[in-house]
């Protein structure tokens, strides 16, 4: 597995992450997450992305990859949800932070992320001087902003992040084209979250009310199914190979309870970056449709 260094902040993470969001679920037993959990670090996955918002999943990675601290980097988000603490505050950051490491069993998180707050959030200096004080006591290694759009942007410019986790697929760009750019020239660690654009293209017609819904959307407009089946390329790696490769891209996401999923996703990164005449089709469906969208929330 790949392996990158994370911008300038001094880790190093693979290029497929694991988002443990699905681990989060009640539906799932102890023994598959586990199972999971451990398979992704023997097959070089060294980024686990989770968040207070994913039900088991901090619990979990604590309990099944304690043992195994230092082969992984983690990722986890907050700024919410903490127990005697109002959303948003600066309690909320220390508490939760102080919480996320019980049930994650560590010491210290590698990254965490201020998770997908508003702009006028991010304006208030003493939520951001309680992250710098977690930083500077060692509870966490990375302050890193997860979110979107004008809110991205500002984290990207701030000074105030060392990395940012947001949307790249093929169906969402934005933050490619209009923040990442900004991300590279300042050093910063770059997650990209939903790299295979919620797999949108398993619906057969449009899924009204599914969070897929903007991505079959916008798949539809840039029409690519012609120059995917012209390289002979399957849809889940044509998008995953298109979001591993993006410039200022060091790790994609991609959230999975199935093993089988988990060791495809790694055999699909291992082809590397689309060839370029592919590439070529892809910027020019987005320069003439997809200029004027926003990042998906």
């Amino acid at each position: 597995m790949e392996q990158r260094e994370f911008g300038e902040t001094g880790l190093r993470v693979s290029v497929l992450g694991l988002g443990a969001g699905q681990l989060g679920a009640g539906s799932l037993s102890e023994d598959q997450a586990g199972t999971l959990l451990n398979r992704a670090l023997d097959l070089g996955i060294t980024l686990v992305d989770t968040a207070r918002g994913y039900g088991l999943s901090e619990e979990r990675i604590g309990r099944h990859l304690a043992h195994r601290r230092d082969d992984f980097i983690l990722s986890s988000k907050g700024g919410y949800g903490a127990e005697g603490a109002e959303d948003w505050t600066p309690q909320a950051i220390r508490l939760g932070i102080e919480q996320a490491l019980r049930r994650l069993r560590v010491d210290w998180i590698d990254i965490f992320h201020l998770h997908s707050c508003p702009l006028e959030t991010l304006h208030r200096d003493e939520l951001l001087a309680a992250l710098d004080d977690a930083r500077q006591s060692g509870l966490i290694r990375v302050a890193a902003y997860s979110g979107e759009n004008e809110a991205l942007a500002f984290a990207a410019q701030s000074g105030r992040f060392g990395s940012l986790e947001t949307s790249v697929n093929l169906a969402d760009q934005w933050s490619r084209h209009s923040v990442l750019p900004t991300a590279t020239g300042r050093g910063l660690g770059v997650i990209a979250k939903r790299p295979i654009a919620n797999a949108a293209w398993r619906f057969q017609e449009r899924p009204v009310g599914e969070y897929a819904e903007t991505y079959w959307e916008r798949l539809g407009v840039l029409d690519l199914n012609a120059v995917r089946q012209g390289a002979g390329l399957e849809w889940d790696e044509f998008a995953l190979r298109f979001a591993a490769f993006v410039p200022g891209v060091h790790s994609a996401i991609v959230g999975t309870a199935s093993v089988a999923n988990l060791e495809r996703n790694v055999r699909l990164v291992e082809g590397g970056p689309l060839p370029l005449d592919v590439l070529t089709h892809v910027e020019a469906a987005w320069d003439r449709h997809g200029r004027g969208w926003g990042g998906e929330v």
